[in-house]
């Protein structure tokens, strides 16, 4: 324990203070304004992201806390999730439960950095393929080595690899 000029502040050896600001303490925010405002789907997708994290805190052998940066590793997957099942559920032909996970979708997307556009991800594969000298589909694994870094969270793999794909055929 140590004080924090007016709080006391609880401390584990080896670990930041737990008050830490970052995306986490947002989602955490916004959880307790989305409880107290009564808000289910918004409650209900924070408390599931929340559990993602905290999840990905105590994998492994020691538990440690998140960066912002893996914290938005954690609400990518998640929003993959959703939009995975949105799908599944369209085509078993469950339309309520796709409506469900797009609208959770919806709430985790608020906290991820925007989406390139089409043109911007083309741009961006034309770059990687003109420093990689790429000439056709065999290295495409080369390509995508240059472009995710770039991308880095702000397009889908899958829409990565079909405009690399596109560029390369």
């Amino acid at each position: 324990m140590r004080h924090d000029g007016h709080r006391i502040v609880a401390t584990v050896e080896g670990m930041p203070p737990l008050d830490t600001p970052g995306l986490k303490a947002r989602l955490q925010a916004d959880l307790n304004a989305s409880m107290k405002a009564r808000d289910e789907l918004t409650t209900a997708t924070l408390r599931m992201a929340l559990t993602a994290v905290t999840t990905e805190e105590v994998a492994g052998k020691q538990a440690r806390s998140l960066s912002d940066e893996e914290v938005l590793r954690v609400l990518g997957r998640e929003a993959k999730k959703r939009r995975e099942a949105a799908e599944a559920f369209d085509a078993a032909g469950r339309p309520e439960l796709a409506r469900r996970e797009r609208a959770e979708g919806t709430v985790i997307d608020r906290y991820l950095p925007a989406q390139l556009a089409d043109d911007e991800l083309a741009e961006l594969v034309r770059q990687a393929i003109a420093e990689s000298g790429a000439a056709g589909p065999a290295q495409l694994g080369a390509v995508m080595k240059l472009v995710q870094p770039r991308v880095a969270g702000r397009a889908d793999g899958r829409r990565v690899s079909e405009e690399v794909r596109r560029q390369l055929g």
